[in-house]
């Protein structure tokens, strides 16, 4: 399978020599960035290019850019320039830091795969096509908002679909949109993330588990 380097897939970052030399890569060990070391309270398994529906993993793009264990400060560095750049709207919800193990993003046709509720799906997928949330414009600047960002206030959990559907929620363009996760995520003081991946496809959901 098409993989890049981490020198070209993540230049701007450091990485611990033994988890990023030739017998980290033989016995497929993550490479960890340099600020992991010590027992961090703060880690994320940044997987950019993979989706796993029902634990399949599923590559997104080619070449991949390897999987990888990084600090808050350099997952969201990396996050944000992925979520400032995706093209396609996006519903995301406010994450829970208490229970938090996952933040990952769904493409609205690979819903059913991935184990979303049908009625959540639905929910979702209505405002993904709502007409009134396209014509919004960013709440932070004059752009086109493409994303609608929920408050745990708004939503507190996932199971509430029927909230899903009537709650305003937050418009953002993809720059702000990309730091209000961001901000979300930072705001967590203890986090151990097993799986966050980067925004495909035309338009989905970032959700959390």
């Amino acid at each position: 399978m098409a993989r890049i380097s981490l020198r070209e897939a993540y230049p701007q970052l450091s990485f611990r020599r033994r988890t990023s030399n030739w017998i980290a890569r033989l016995i497929r060990v993550p490479a960890e960035c340099v600020h992991l070391a010590g027992h961090p309270p703060w880690m994320a398994t940044f997987l950019p290019d993979n989706l796993y529906p029902q634990g399949k993993n599923v590559p997104l793009r080619q070449p991949q850019r390897p999987e990888v264990s990084l600090c808050r400060e350099c997952l969201i560095a990396e996050l944000e320039k992925d979520l400032a750049a995706y093209s396609g709207r996006v519903v995301a919800f406010e994450p829970d830091g208490e229970s938090l193990t996952q933040y990952f993003f769904v493409a609205a046709p690979d819903f059913d795969a991935a184990g979303v509720e049908p009625a959540v799906a639905a929910a979702i997928g209505a405002r993904l096509a709502r007409d009134d949330d396209h014509a919004k414009s960013c709440q932070e600047c004059s752009r086109a908002a493409t994303w609608l960002w929920f408050s745990r206030e708004q939503i507190p959990n996932l199971d509430a679909a029927n909230r899903m559907e009537v709650m305003p929620g937050e418009h953002f363009c993809a720059e702000h949109g990309a730091k209000q996760v961001c901000a979300a995520l930072a705001a967590i003081e203890h986090a151990n993330l097993f799986y966050v991946n980067a925004p495909y496809g035309e338009g989905g959901a970032y959700l959390w588990i």
